[in-house]
């Protein structure tokens, strides 16, 4: 179906995933199709990416607003991302646009429903008033800076949460929806300066910050992030030298050693600190330590890890569940 340009919910209900990368390479070639963003609303929320899912509706919202499936995957999205306001507003009108449409009904009042419950659970008593209490949400800062091969932009938000953050990479585009620990979403939309692969550019999220790599197209050095670049401004690049948003001259190479030594101590904790030790044994070990725990993982079904090749080289490494876990063979 992806390759005739028509992505029904069908080919995307069989696998969101899939549906998902046809989407965005689609939307590569054609940034002004509504129904697309529409359809990867759909894949995102079937993934439970909601805050992208309400990003990529409200942009079929504004490219076509007269498409009531555009009102209606913004309401399912903000209505898991708990703004209950906000799906009632997006179904609401979404309802007027398509009276016939029953769906819009019952999500009406399943908002209706989790508002007053909000009401009641988290409005205070002021003079006799009801007040609701809403926490102060501090403004949001980006900032961004360059090596030879990438262009680098931070989001300066602390405690997002691991599924909050969804970022779409285009080729002079930089899309970024942020859900805040607050449950507000910051929203960043850059047009580059210049282009760059967005196959090779990644984002990852630190206890303090996102940070978003793009991998440039041509390494030269970008004047600023945003505008429109012309051949005969372009300069090689020097790493030494400004620009990037700080007015001063920074050494960067040393600043990308500095983040790089930043994310290597970054302090985690329970599964994730775990997984990060045994990836770091994993990549500082040596090829019999490498292969002792591949064996050791693959044959006990991860249920032991050992480092020690000699042992585990010759023989079978059996399961061993922990001492409350009941091993059943099926």
């Amino acid at each position: 179906m992806a390759t005739e340009r028509n992505f029904p919910d069908s080919f995307i209900d069989e696998d969101p995933q899939k549906a998902l990368e046809a989407l965005n390479e689609a939307l590569q070639g054609d940034s002004d199709n509504a129904e697309w963003f529409c359809q990867r609303a759909y894949a995102h929320i079937l993934l439970k990416n909601y805050s992208c899912a309400a990003s990529d509706a409200k942009k079929a919202q504004q490219l076509q607003p007269s498409l009531p499936l555009a009102f209606m995957r913004t309401g399912i999205a903000e209505y898991h991302l708990n703004h209950y306001e906000s799906a009632h507003a997006a179904f609401t009108q979404g309802h007027q646009m398509d009276v016939s449409e029953k769906s819009f009904e019952i999500w009406i009042k399943r908002c209706e429903e989790m508002m007053r419950e909000t009401t009641q659970n988290g409005s205070i008593q002021m003079g006799g008033e009801t007040t609701q209490q809403r926490p102060a949400v501090p403004p949001v800062k980006y900032d961004w800076y360059q090596t030879e091969s990438q262009v680098i932009v931070t989001v300066m938000a602390k405690n997002v949460p691991r599924d909050g953050v969804c970022v779409n990479f285009m080729e002079k585009e930089l899309s970024a929806t942020i859900q805040l620990a607050s449950g507000e979403n910051y929203n960043l939309h850059l047009h580059l300066l210049h282009s760059i692969i967005p196959q090779q550019s990644n984002f990852k999220i630190l206890t303090t910050k996102v940070e978003m790599k793009m991998k440039k197209t041509d390494a030269i050095r970008w004047e600023k992030l945003e505008g429109e670049g012309h051949e005969s401004n372009i300069k090689h690049f020097n790493p030494n030298q400004y620009p990037s948003s700080s007015h001063y001259t920074q050494k960067w190479d040393k600043m990308v050693v500095d983040i790089s030594e930043e994310e290597k101590n970054e302090k985690l904790e329970g599964d994730a600190a775990l997984n990060k030790l045994f990836q770091q044994i994993y990549t500082d070990g040596s090829d019999e330590v490498k292969r002792a725990m591949n064996k050791s993982f693959m044959e006990s079904g991860g249920t032991v890890l050992s480092t020690n090749w000699k042992d585990v080289g010759k023989r079978k490494v059996d399961v061993s569940p922990p001492d409350d876990v009941e091993l059943k063979k099926y």
